[in-house]
Order: C-alpha cells, then sequence, then structure tokens
C-alpha cells in the first residue's frame, strides 16, 4: 500500500505541511517513519482521515470560481464495484467528488482506497486519472 509523507498529504488535503504535523502529532492521524527517518502515513489511514477532515469543513471558507474543466488531485476513499458499473469517491482537500464509471475502468487504472488520484470535472462529469 501508498504512504504519503506530510508534504504530500498535506497537498491531498489543502493544508500546510505544519498543519498536518501538528494533527500528526495530536494523534489525529497516525504516522510511521521510513529507513530515512521520515514521517508517513499509510494510504488508507490518510484516505479515512481525509474524509473526517472534509465533513468537518465550513460553507464560511472563501467561494472558490473555477472553470469547468478543474482537475482535483486527491486521494481515493472508496471503491464500490458493481457487476459493470463502479463508484470511485476522491477527498481532494474539503471537496468530495463521486464518479460513476465501468468496472473495467476501475481495474484498468487499478484504483484503490489510499491511492492518489485526480478527479477531473467537467459540467456534471467527474473523470478519474490515475496520478
Amino acid at each position: 500500500m501508498q504512504s504519503y509523507t506530510i508534504g504530500q498529504a498535506a497537498r491531498l488535503l489543502g493544508v500546510s505541511a505544519d498543519t498536518v504535523r501538528r494533527w500528526a502529532d495530536a494523534g489525529r492521524v497516525e504516522t510511521h517513519r521510513d529507513e530515512a527517518g521520515r514521517r508517513l502515513i499509510e494510504g488508507r489511514a490518510l484516505a479515512a482521515f481525509s474524509v473526517e477532515v472534509g465533513q468537518g469543513a465550513h460553507g464560511d471558507e472563501e467561494t472558490s470560481y473555477t472553470s469547468a474543466r478543474n482537475a482535483f488531485p486527491g486521494i481515493v476513499t472508496a471503491v464500490k464495484l458493481g457487476d459493470v458499473a463502479a463508484q470511485v469517491e476522491i477527498q481532494a482537500g474539503p471537496h468530495r467528488l463521486v464518479s460513476l464509471l465501468t468496472r473495467e475502468a476501475v481495474e484498468e487504472l487499478g484504483l484503490e482506497v489510499g491511492m492518489q488520484a485526480t478527479a477531473r470535472v467537467k459540467s456534471t462529469n467527474v473523470h478519474i486519472d490515475r496520478t
């Protein structure tokens, strides 16, 4: 399973690295050290935490206005496979994006909870790119 550095987790969550360090120090998200001594967050733990942080987002934050062709890099928080169709959820900072696509597309991309992916939004469609 993929692990993320504090800096990578910060970019995915849309906060500063210092904020992620404070959350880790407070025990809100579990970290471990690699052989080089860097603090890492396991992908599934970051996915679960990103959902928690995203659900805690307040509506009083500044609204961003963007074009319909925006990319939202984030972390896969859920993959639900049916016989033909699939549902993939990505938490990108405070944004939770859901895409309905074919099971074949999910398998071809190798999408799993905890991995990094980018949701591309155009009109009412959400496309997923493995990153």
